[in-house]
Protein backbone atom coordinates (compact mmCIF):
# COMPACT_ATOMS: atom_id res chain seq x y z
CA UNK A 1 0.00 0.00 0.00
CA UNK A 2 1.15 3.37 -0.96
CA UNK A 3 2.11 5.50 2.32
CA UNK A 4 -0.23 8.86 2.76
CA UNK A 5 2.55 11.58 1.43
CA UNK A 6 1.99 15.92 0.90
CA UNK A 7 -1.00 15.51 3.47
CA UNK A 8 -1.22 17.86 6.02
CA UNK A 9 -1.81 16.62 9.83
CA UNK A 10 -5.84 17.15 9.10
CA UNK A 11 -5.32 14.82 6.26
CA UNK A 12 -3.78 12.39 8.25
CA UNK A 13 -6.02 12.47 11.13
CA UNK A 14 -9.03 12.22 8.97
CA UNK A 15 -7.65 9.03 7.14
CA UNK A 16 -6.55 7.76 11.04
CA UNK A 17 -9.51 8.00 12.93
CA UNK A 18 -12.11 5.95 11.00
CA UNK A 19 -9.29 3.32 10.40
CA UNK A 20 -7.92 3.28 14.63
CA UNK A 21 -12.06 3.00 15.88
CA UNK A 22 -12.41 0.05 12.99
CA UNK A 23 -9.71 -1.39 14.49
CA UNK A 24 -10.53 -0.72 18.52
CA UNK A 25 -14.14 -2.67 17.62
CA UNK A 26 -12.39 -5.73 15.77
CA UNK A 27 -10.76 -6.33 18.89
CA UNK A 28 -12.91 -5.00 21.40
CA UNK A 29 -15.90 -7.22 19.68
CA UNK A 30 -14.38 -10.53 18.48
CA UNK A 31 -14.96 -13.39 20.66
CA UNK A 32 -18.13 -14.71 22.29
CA UNK A 33 -19.37 -12.40 25.35
CA UNK A 34 -22.04 -11.87 27.37
CA UNK A 35 -24.03 -8.91 26.07
CA UNK A 36 -23.98 -6.54 29.02
CA UNK A 37 -20.31 -6.88 29.54
CA UNK A 38 -19.70 -6.28 25.73
CA UNK A 39 -21.89 -3.39 25.87
CA UNK A 40 -20.11 -1.53 29.17
CA UNK A 41 -16.68 -1.72 27.06
CA UNK A 42 -18.25 0.15 23.93
CA UNK A 43 -19.92 2.07 26.35
CA UNK A 44 -16.59 3.65 27.45
CA UNK A 45 -15.36 3.83 24.26
CA UNK A 46 -18.33 5.58 22.68
CA UNK A 47 -19.37 3.31 20.29
CA UNK A 48 -22.60 2.13 22.43
CA UNK A 49 -25.19 3.58 24.82
CA UNK A 50 -26.13 2.14 28.17
CA UNK A 51 -29.02 -0.10 26.59
CA UNK A 52 -26.50 -1.55 23.92
CA UNK A 53 -27.47 0.56 21.19
CA UNK A 54 -25.00 1.78 18.87
CA UNK A 55 -23.55 5.13 19.68
CA UNK A 56 -20.53 7.95 18.12
CA UNK A 57 -19.73 9.86 20.96
CA UNK A 58 -17.50 12.14 20.38
CA UNK A 59 -13.70 10.80 20.27
CA UNK A 60 -11.55 14.19 19.09
CA UNK A 61 -8.74 13.59 17.19
CA UNK A 62 -7.15 10.16 18.75
CA UNK A 63 -4.16 11.81 19.50
CA UNK A 64 -2.20 8.86 20.93
CA UNK A 65 -2.88 6.64 18.43
CA UNK A 66 -2.37 9.14 15.89
CA UNK A 67 1.30 9.72 17.43
CA UNK A 68 1.59 5.91 16.70
CA UNK A 69 0.84 5.98 12.81
CA UNK A 70 2.47 8.93 12.42
CA UNK A 71 5.71 7.85 13.88
CA UNK A 72 5.83 4.58 11.53
CA UNK A 73 5.29 6.78 8.57
CA UNK A 74 7.92 8.79 9.75
CA UNK A 75 10.31 6.04 9.86
CA UNK A 76 9.68 4.99 6.40
CA UNK A 77 6.57 2.36 7.03
CA UNK A 78 3.06 2.52 5.80
CA UNK A 79 1.03 3.65 8.68
CA UNK A 80 -1.37 0.94 7.80
CA UNK A 81 0.63 -1.45 8.88
CA UNK A 82 0.90 0.13 12.76
CA UNK A 83 -2.42 0.21 13.28
CA UNK A 84 -3.01 -2.78 15.80
CA UNK A 85 -0.53 -0.87 17.28
CA UNK A 86 -2.46 2.12 17.53
CA UNK A 87 -5.49 0.83 18.61
CA UNK A 88 -3.40 -1.08 21.82
CA UNK A 89 -2.49 2.84 22.65
CA UNK A 90 -6.02 3.92 22.83
CA UNK A 91 -6.96 0.03 24.61
CA UNK A 92 -4.70 1.20 26.78
CA UNK A 93 -5.34 4.80 27.37
CA UNK A 94 -9.02 3.79 28.12
CA UNK A 95 -8.11 1.01 30.64
CA UNK A 96 -6.40 3.39 32.82
CA UNK A 97 -9.39 6.38 31.78
CA UNK A 98 -11.62 3.57 33.64
CA UNK A 99 -9.71 2.94 36.78
CA UNK A 100 -8.68 6.69 37.36
CA UNK A 101 -12.57 7.67 36.97
CA UNK A 102 -13.35 5.01 40.15
CA UNK A 103 -10.20 6.33 41.88
CA UNK A 104 -11.17 9.89 41.41
CA UNK A 105 -14.91 9.42 42.28
CA UNK A 106 -15.37 11.43 39.17
CA UNK A 107 -19.24 10.75 37.62
CA UNK A 108 -18.75 12.13 34.40
CA UNK A 109 -17.01 11.90 30.83
CA UNK A 110 -17.60 12.85 28.23
CA UNK A 111 -20.93 14.15 29.59
CA UNK A 112 -21.85 10.56 30.35
CA UNK A 113 -22.21 8.90 33.36
CA UNK A 114 -18.88 7.00 34.02
CA UNK A 115 -18.57 3.12 34.19
CA UNK A 116 -18.81 3.32 37.33
CA UNK A 117 -21.62 4.96 38.07
CA UNK A 118 -23.42 3.53 35.24
CA UNK A 119 -22.72 -0.29 36.67
CA UNK A 120 -21.22 -0.33 39.88
CA UNK A 121 -17.42 -0.15 40.56
CA UNK A 122 -17.17 -3.81 40.68
CA UNK A 123 -18.29 -3.90 36.95
CA UNK A 124 -16.51 -0.93 36.11
CA UNK A 125 -12.89 -2.72 37.93
CA UNK A 126 -13.48 -5.61 35.62
CA UNK A 127 -14.12 -4.08 32.52
CA UNK A 128 -11.19 -1.91 33.09
CA UNK A 129 -9.24 -4.70 33.64
CA UNK A 130 -10.57 -6.62 30.39
CA UNK A 131 -9.12 -3.13 28.58
CA UNK A 132 -5.81 -3.91 29.51
CA UNK A 133 -6.22 -7.72 28.49
CA UNK A 134 -7.75 -6.59 25.34
CA UNK A 135 -4.77 -3.68 24.51
CA UNK A 136 -2.39 -6.37 24.69
CA UNK A 137 -4.54 -8.82 22.21
CA UNK A 138 -4.45 -5.81 19.72
CA UNK A 139 -0.61 -5.39 19.57
CA UNK A 140 -0.27 -9.12 19.12
CA UNK A 141 -2.39 -8.54 16.07
CA UNK A 142 0.82 -6.98 14.57
CA UNK A 143 2.08 -10.42 13.83
CA UNK A 144 -1.23 -10.72 11.92
CA UNK A 145 -0.31 -7.33 9.81
CA UNK A 146 3.10 -8.94 8.43
CA UNK A 147 5.49 -7.80 11.61
CA UNK A 148 8.46 -9.20 12.21
CA UNK A 149 8.22 -11.20 15.26
CA UNK A 150 11.33 -9.77 17.05
CA UNK A 151 9.53 -5.96 16.07
CA UNK A 152 6.41 -7.58 17.60
CA UNK A 153 7.99 -8.48 21.16
CA UNK A 154 10.13 -5.51 20.98
CA UNK A 155 7.28 -3.14 21.06
CA UNK A 156 5.52 -5.41 23.99
CA UNK A 157 8.65 -4.97 25.66
CA UNK A 158 7.88 -1.32 25.32
CA UNK A 159 4.73 -1.60 25.77
CA UNK A 160 4.56 -3.31 29.35
CA UNK A 161 7.38 -0.60 30.47
CA UNK A 162 4.96 1.90 29.64
CA UNK A 163 2.20 0.40 31.53
CA UNK A 164 4.10 0.19 34.85
CA UNK A 165 5.38 3.88 34.55
CA UNK A 166 1.41 4.75 34.06
CA UNK A 167 0.57 2.68 37.45
CA UNK A 168 3.83 4.48 39.10
CA UNK A 169 2.44 8.01 37.93
CA UNK A 170 -1.20 7.15 39.16
CA UNK A 171 0.30 5.91 42.79
CA UNK A 172 2.05 9.16 42.90
CA UNK A 173 -0.98 11.31 41.88
CA UNK A 174 -3.34 9.47 44.26
CA UNK A 175 -0.55 9.77 47.29
CA UNK A 176 -0.44 13.74 46.82
CA UNK A 177 -4.38 14.03 47.79
CA UNK A 178 -3.02 13.45 51.47
CA UNK A 179 -0.02 15.46 51.55
CA UNK A 180 0.40 19.34 51.93
CA UNK A 181 4.28 19.05 51.03
CA UNK A 182 4.78 18.41 47.96
CA UNK A 183 6.91 19.78 45.91
CA UNK A 184 7.26 20.77 42.24
CA UNK A 185 10.13 18.35 41.44
CA UNK A 186 7.85 15.54 42.51
CA UNK A 187 4.91 16.16 40.82
CA UNK A 188 7.34 16.53 37.42
CA UNK A 189 8.17 12.89 38.10
CA UNK A 190 4.86 12.16 38.43
CA UNK A 191 3.45 13.79 35.07
CA UNK A 192 6.30 11.86 33.56
CA UNK A 193 4.77 8.06 34.86
CA UNK A 194 1.00 9.21 34.34
CA UNK A 195 0.65 11.81 30.93
CA UNK A 196 4.47 11.19 29.53
CA UNK A 197 5.20 7.82 28.92
CA UNK A 198 2.07 7.01 27.02
CA UNK A 199 2.94 9.47 24.75
CA UNK A 200 6.73 8.32 24.71
CA UNK A 201 5.66 4.88 23.91
CA UNK A 202 2.94 5.82 21.26
CA UNK A 203 5.82 7.09 19.32
CA UNK A 204 8.22 4.67 20.30
CA UNK A 205 5.72 1.60 19.11
CA UNK A 206 5.28 3.18 15.98
CA UNK A 207 8.63 3.82 15.15
CA UNK A 208 9.53 0.11 16.17
CA UNK A 209 7.00 -1.68 14.40
CA UNK A 210 8.31 0.47 11.01
CA UNK A 211 11.80 -0.77 11.12
CA UNK A 212 12.82 2.26 11.93
CA UNK A 213 17.15 2.41 12.96
CA UNK A 214 17.70 2.45 16.61
CA UNK A 215 18.66 6.33 16.00
CA UNK A 216 15.05 6.84 15.05
CA UNK A 217 13.55 5.07 17.68
CA UNK A 218 15.30 7.08 20.61
CA UNK A 219 14.80 10.50 18.52
CA UNK A 220 10.79 9.68 18.44
CA UNK A 221 10.40 8.23 21.77
CA UNK A 222 11.62 11.43 23.46
CA UNK A 223 9.63 13.17 21.35
CA UNK A 224 6.59 12.10 22.48
CA UNK A 225 8.34 12.20 26.18
CA UNK A 226 8.54 16.02 25.59
CA UNK A 227 5.52 16.28 23.52
CA UNK A 228 3.46 14.86 26.78
CA UNK A 229 5.00 17.06 29.22
CA UNK A 230 4.69 20.15 27.36
CA UNK A 231 0.85 19.17 26.85
CA UNK A 232 0.31 18.11 30.53
CA UNK A 233 1.80 21.53 31.51
CA UNK A 234 -0.22 23.86 29.32
CA UNK A 235 -3.28 21.54 30.53
CA UNK A 236 -1.84 22.84 34.28
CA UNK A 237 -1.88 26.50 33.02
CA UNK A 238 -5.50 25.99 31.03
CA UNK A 239 -6.82 24.45 34.39
CA UNK A 240 -6.50 27.87 36.23
CA UNK A 241 -6.34 30.35 34.02
CA UNK A 242 -8.26 28.78 30.91
CA UNK A 243 -11.53 30.25 30.06
CA UNK A 244 -14.14 27.66 30.98
CA UNK A 245 -16.86 28.56 27.83
CA UNK A 246 -13.59 27.06 25.78
CA UNK A 247 -12.14 24.58 27.83
CA UNK A 248 -15.19 22.47 29.05
CA UNK A 249 -13.77 22.69 32.47
CA UNK A 250 -16.63 25.16 35.00
CA UNK A 251 -14.88 24.39 38.06
CA UNK A 252 -10.73 25.30 38.05
CA UNK A 253 -8.31 22.89 39.21
CA UNK A 254 -8.32 25.41 42.18
CA UNK A 255 -11.89 24.70 43.14
CA UNK A 256 -11.08 20.85 43.01
CA UNK A 257 -8.24 21.32 45.08
CA UNK A 258 -5.69 19.59 42.96
CA UNK A 259 -1.97 20.21 43.49
CA UNK A 260 -0.54 20.96 40.07
CA UNK A 261 2.31 22.80 38.91
CA UNK A 262 1.46 26.62 38.50
CA UNK A 263 0.10 25.87 42.92
CA UNK A 264 3.01 23.84 44.16
CA UNK A 265 5.75 26.16 42.41
CA UNK A 266 3.91 29.70 43.85
CA UNK A 267 3.35 27.29 47.21
CA UNK A 268 7.72 27.09 47.42
CA UNK A 269 7.87 30.88 46.80
CA UNK A 270 5.24 32.48 48.87
CA UNK A 271 4.34 30.75 52.07
CA UNK A 272 0.62 32.14 51.93
CA UNK A 273 -0.17 30.42 48.70
CA UNK A 274 0.72 27.08 51.11
CA UNK A 275 -0.95 27.96 53.89
CA UNK A 276 -4.68 29.81 52.75
CA UNK A 277 -4.51 26.93 49.33
CA UNK A 278 -3.60 24.09 51.49
CA UNK A 279 -5.16 24.96 55.08
CA UNK A 280 -8.73 25.51 53.50
CA UNK A 281 -10.86 22.19 52.34
CA UNK A 282 -12.14 24.50 49.87
CA UNK A 283 -12.22 27.71 48.53
CA UNK A 284 -15.47 29.72 47.74
CA UNK A 285 -15.32 31.47 44.28
CA UNK A 286 -14.16 34.89 45.69
CA UNK A 287 -11.32 33.30 47.15
CA UNK A 288 -10.25 30.88 44.29
CA UNK A 289 -9.93 34.30 42.50
CA UNK A 290 -7.46 35.64 45.22
CA UNK A 291 -5.44 32.62 45.24
CA UNK A 292 -5.22 32.62 41.30
CA UNK A 293 -4.04 36.24 41.45
CA UNK A 294 -1.74 35.24 44.27
CA UNK A 295 -0.46 32.14 42.39
CA UNK A 296 0.16 34.45 39.06
CA UNK A 297 2.22 37.01 41.58
CA UNK A 298 4.41 34.31 42.68
CA UNK A 299 5.42 33.43 39.39
CA UNK A 300 3.77 29.89 38.77
CA UNK A 301 1.84 30.44 35.30
CA UNK A 302 5.09 32.07 34.44
CA UNK A 303 6.91 29.31 35.09
CA UNK A 304 4.60 26.49 33.95
CA UNK A 305 4.28 28.33 30.84
CA UNK A 306 8.10 28.74 30.40
CA UNK A 307 8.75 24.87 31.38
CA UNK A 308 5.74 24.00 28.67
CA UNK A 309 7.40 25.78 25.93
CA UNK A 310 11.19 24.00 27.12
CA UNK A 311 9.48 21.12 26.76
CA UNK A 312 7.92 21.85 23.17
CA UNK A 313 10.97 22.98 22.30
CA UNK A 314 13.00 19.67 23.12
CA UNK A 315 10.53 18.15 21.48
CA UNK A 316 11.37 19.76 18.35
CA UNK A 317 14.65 18.85 18.50
CA UNK A 318 14.11 15.43 19.10
CA UNK A 319 12.95 15.31 15.50
CA UNK A 320 16.03 16.77 14.39
CA UNK A 321 17.12 13.08 14.05
CA UNK A 322 14.52 12.10 12.12
CA UNK A 323 13.89 12.21 7.83
CA UNK A 324 11.98 14.93 6.83
CA UNK A 325 8.85 13.76 5.09
CA UNK A 326 5.43 14.66 5.32
CA UNK A 327 4.52 12.87 8.41
CA UNK A 328 7.12 14.49 10.55
CA UNK A 329 5.78 17.84 9.49
CA UNK A 330 2.38 16.42 10.23
CA UNK A 331 4.29 15.72 13.98
CA UNK A 332 5.54 19.09 14.45
CA UNK A 333 1.82 20.51 13.67
CA UNK A 334 0.75 18.36 15.80
CA UNK A 335 3.17 19.47 19.00
CA UNK A 336 2.78 23.27 17.96
CA UNK A 337 -1.17 22.85 18.10
CA UNK A 338 -1.00 21.51 21.58
CA UNK A 339 1.05 23.86 23.02
CA UNK A 340 -1.10 27.11 21.56
CA UNK A 341 -4.57 25.16 22.39
CA UNK A 342 -6.98 27.07 24.54
CA UNK A 343 -8.75 23.35 25.36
Amino acid sequence: MTPLVSLSLNDYIQAFVPAIEDEMRAVVNAGDQPAEFNTMLNYHLGFANADGSAANVYSGKRVRPALTLLSCEACGGDWRFALPAAAAIELLHNFSLIHDDIEDGDELRRGRPTLWKQWGVAQAINTGDAMFALAHIALQRSSERGAPAERVMRAHVAFDAMCVQLTIGQHLDLSFEARADVTAAEYMRMIEGKTAALTSAACEIGAIIAGGADAQVRALADFGHWLGMSFQLQDDVLGIWGDPDVTGKHDSDLAHGKKTLPILFAAERDPRVRERYFGAASLNNGEIGEMRAMIEAAGGRAHTEQAAERAYASALESLESVPDSAACSALQTLAESLLGRAN
